[in-house]
Formats: structure tokens, C-alpha cells, sequence
């Protein structure tokens, strides 16, 4: 499968093809927020960033920085080759439990050790994201968690017939 035509770059924006691979991560300070339950869940102005060729950025926000006691441990683990064995969490709100609304690397591999002790989650699986304000767009797919706001173009990888990019 060819390598997609990347989308055009307009001003102060980024392709997501230019994004390294492996993936980079660094702290940010973008205010991140995530609601659920009609209310801020997750909050933070130091997430780590995560950025991969044909992707979305996906942002990692400190546990400290999520309301004590909505995470709950889920069932199943991923594998990525990059950061390592990969946890899955449940949100519970006001007793409503929330499925599957974000991953961790809890023993992450070397070069990705600041993920340790932050949680990613899904823009698709929350009631909103928001990154320095601005909604966030969930990445197609049920598998990726990428964030699309203004600032990235693609095509992202997630959609139809994007699974050998």
C-alpha cells in the first residue's frame, strides 16, 4: 500500500506526516481537558505530548491532574512497539461507569519513561476534549485516540483502508 498524499498545510498549521517515527513525546503546556458526566474529569496544563507519523497528537494527562477516585483499572492490555504494554482505565461519574475512556503505560520502555503516570484519553469515548480551548475531533478508528484540532491536517490514519500506513 502507497503512502497517502499529505493534506495541505494552510498557516499555523502541522502535517501529521511530518511527525517522527518512533514517536515523540513532550511535555506541553496546552490546557487539556476532558468532561464527562457534565464535568471536568481531567485537567492540565503539563501533558505530555505524543506525536506519530499519520497520526493525530495524543495527549497524556498526569494522574494528579484527574479528579482522585474516576479511574478505574480495566480489563485487557495492548502492545506498542514504541512505548510498551499499554493499561486500560474506566471512568466512573456520580456512579455511572464509563468504558474503556483511556490507556496508560504504567512500565513504559526506555526514551518514554515520562509517560509513566499519566493517562491518555479517547476524544471519541468522553463527552468533550478540549485542547487550549478549542473542541477536540476524535481519529477515526476504534482503536486510536489522536486528537485533531485545527493545527493538524492529514489524512489521518484510522479511516477506511488506512490500516498498512
Amino acid at each position: 500500500m502507497s503512502t497517502p498524499r499529505p493534506d495541505p498545510v494552510g498557516p499555523g498549521q502541522e502535517s501529521v506526516w511530518d511527525y517522527p517515527r518512533p514517536p515523540s513525546a513532550e511535555v506541553t503546556g496546552r490546557r487539556i481537558e476532558v468532561v464527562l458526566g457534565g464535568r471536568v474529569v481531567a485537567g492540565t496544563d503539563r501533558a505530555v505530548r505524543v506525536c506519530e507519523t499519520s497520526h493525530p497528537p495524543v495527549y497524556y494527562v498526569p494522574v494528579d491532574d484527574v479528579v482522585h477516585g474516576v479511574l478505574e483499572r480495566a480489563e485487557g492490555a495492548s502492545w506498542c512497539e514504541w512505548k510498551g504494554t499499554a493499561t486500560y482505565w474506566d471512568a466512573v461519574v456520580d456512579g455511572e461507569r464509563h468504558p474503556g475512556v483511556g490507556w496508560s503505560y504504567e512500565d513504559p520502555t526506555a526514551g518514554y519513561e515520562h509517560l509513566r503516570g499519566a493517562v491518555a484519553f479517547y476524544p471519541s469515548r468522553v463527552e468533550a476534549a478540549t485542547g487550549d480551548g478549542e473542541p477536540v475531533r476524535a481519529q477515526a478508528g476504534d482503536f486510536y485516540g489522536g486528537w485533531i484540532t485545527a493545527e493538524v491536517v492529514g489524512p489521518f490514519k484510522g479511516e477506511p483502508g488506512t490500516r498498512g500506513w
